[in-house]
């Protein structure tokens, strides 16, 4: 997420996580898509023990746990998305199987071999998706899961100013046969990958934002910094919708061997 000149790290995080709060998803996704990523996950039962990895405000959690059997943890590391989170599982009734913790996803609190799911929408990024694969497989079980979705190049070129936008925003974004290589390298049989629809982005991300942009410049008006976080947002919608042929998000599905 950023503009020519912004990277989304270089504003203030308190903006950030009160503009995506206001949205159900912090990433491209749907509950179509997380049902179907799951249907490749075999073998949950009652006393299966899953992490959602940068769950943010929980939509896709919550999708997964009306879908799946077990214990669900989400971990994020801002307090008021876990709020959210924590507010929507006892809403939908799911407090005693859902649990939000703030955490981060380079220290997590769980023992070896603990999980049998590892599930992470949009979020591996922060921490890289090769990094995240190799850390995060001591907490799965033998035979245990990772699901993650990834921003991923559908072609082996492209034009220079997408190119040139996502080495500054994910400069590990790479085509989706050189991720399934470092996902077997890792240590993991995969077991699926499919391109997220349009959708994702559009109905499910872009849309919500346009009330979400109007409520929060309302609020800051003439502020810089937020001034320049949504004109990054925009372009980055701009963007997608230019050079959508080339990239965007990829599930990929793994099995620990």
């Amino acid at each position: 997420m950023s503009n020519e000149s912004n990277s989304i790290h270089d504003f203030d995080i308190n903006l950030i996580c009160e503009y995506f709060s206001a949205i159900e998803r912090q990433g491209p996704g749907s509950p179509d898509v997380t049902k179907r990523a799951l249907s490749f996950v075999d073998n949950l039962n009652e006393s299966s023990h899953i992490a959602d990895i940068g769950c943010g405000t929980g939509g896709q959690t919550m999708v997964l746990a009306q879908h799946a059997p077990g214990q669900i943890t989400g971990i994020d590391l801002f307090p008021r998305f876990i709020d959210l989170f924590n507010q929507q599982a006892a809403g939908l009734k799911l407090q005693h199987r859902v649990k939000g913790m703030v955490g981060s996803m380079d220290n997590l609190p769980f023992q070896p071999e603990e999980l049998d799911l590892i599930w992470s929408e949009g979020a591996i990024y922060n921490i890289g998706f090769e990094r995240g694969l190799n850390e995060w497989k001591p907490f799965l079980k033998t035979g245990g899961y990772i699901a993650v979705s990834e921003a991923s190049w559908f072609t082996g070129e492209r034009p220079g100013e997408i190119e040139a936008f996502w080495k500054d925003a994910y400069a590990q974004i790479d085509t989706i046969p050189n991720k399934l290589h470092i996902m077997q390298q890792a240590g993991y049989v995969p077991v699926a990958c499919f391109v997220l629809p349009e959708n994702c982005w559009t109905e499910h991300f872009y849309v919500p934002q346009i009330k979400a942009r109007e409520i929060f410049l309302n609020k800051h008006t003439g502020v810089k910094a937020a001034e320049d976080f949504i004109a990054g947002e925009i372009h980055e919608e701009q963007l997608y919708h230019k050079y959508k042929a080339y990239y965007g998000y990829v599930f990929y599905i793994g099995k620990k061997i």
